[in-house]
């Protein structure tokens, strides 16, 4: 039998992959890529559905053994109950190690200073990460950002360079050829590894369905108090409340995406199951971030900026 048609009948017996296959196999090779050349790497793990996808590939990546890194959270403390709850359950069921960081502490230390005691919190995350990269050391952060939810995500390599100031310069990029990645760096330098970049927000939906993964409850449809504020949904809590004159409305709402509760904004729908949410996803024109943050619609670049001053 010729090796041609031997071929054949392997591919013919091996099962199909489908697009989710894919995606999973690529996110897994990064992964594995990133414990390999890095000598202290760490997950950025919020709670939200993007970083759920990533413990879950670390799972198959990495288990029966341990993650070889831990988790890092860097907490606003001012992000939604329901999803700081979930963190702290996920990573417990795991069995892996949270490091939970906060501006808060940056607050007390002086290093972040609030131009008003209303202003977001949001934009100092990058001040605390980079705080926690030099007090553990990490040579490498794995986050959960992908390409399709804003257009400056769209300009990272999948082994993004920092310089020893924590910045990203869009325009000096290092070459990424198939799967050949570089994480090779100076002492102080960092790198951001992004395994599900080539994903989009249906792909990890798909993905989640496809896995039962658990979400924190806030990503499906509830309804909750709100006001229409600038073409978006506020919801109405303490750290929000409403403006004099605005009207509150009790609203059937979603999240897809969870942050600081001051710059996240849910999105109206009935969609309370996955598959309702892929369905609404699937048909949806605007991006994920462009739909839900708040501090992201303050200008064309505020994303590219706040990368470039170290934010994940």
């Amino acid at each position: 039998m010729t090796d041609v048609l031997l071929q054949e009948r392997a591919r013919a017996a091996a099962p199909a992959l489908d697009h989710l296959d894919w995606l999973e196999a690529e996110a897994i090779h990064i992964l594995r890529e990133v414990a390999g050349q890095c000598s202290n790497p760490v997950l950025l793990f919020s709670g939200g559905k993007d970083s759920i996808c990533l413990l879950r590939l670390a799972e198959k990546a990495f288990r029966p053994g341990r993650f070889p890194f831990p988790l890092l959270h860097v907490d606003t403390g001012h992000n939604y109950p329901e999803v700081t709850a979930f963190r702290d359950k996920r990573a417990a069921e795991l069995g892996e190690r949270l490091i939970v960081r906060s501006v808060e502490n940056s607050m007390a230390r002086g290093t972040v200073v609030l131009k008003s005691p209303n202003e977001s919190r949001n934009k100092h995350q990058s001040v605390t990460l980079l705080e926690a990269i030099a007090e553990f050391g990490f040579d490498a952060c794995i986050g959960g950002a992908r390409r399709d939810e804003e257009k400056a995500r769209a300009k990272e390599r999948v082994f993004s360079f920092r310089d020893d100031f924590g910045q990203w310069d869009p325009k000096n990029q290092r070459p990424e050829l198939w799967s050949l990645y570089n994480a090779r760096i100076n002492p102080g330098e960092n790198i951001r590894a992004f395994p599900i970049s080539n994903w989009t927000e249906l792909d990890v939906w798909q993905y989640i369905a496809r896995e039962g993964l658990e979400l924190p409850s806030i990503y499906f449809a509830h309804r909750r108090p709100v006001v229409r504020r600038n073409g978006a949904l506020v919801p109405v809590t303490a750290l929000t409340p409403p403006r004099e004159g605005e009207p509150v409305e009790q609203v059937s709402v979603r999240f897809r995406t969870v942050g600081d509760i001051t710059c996240t904004a849910p999105v109206e729908s009935a969609a309370d199951t996955l598959e309702k949410i892929i369905a609404e996803t699937a048909v949806t024109t605007v991006s994920e971030r462009g739909a839900t943050r708040l501090d992201d619609q303050t200008s064309e670049a505020s994303m590219e900026q706040r990368k470039k001053e170290g934010y994940f």
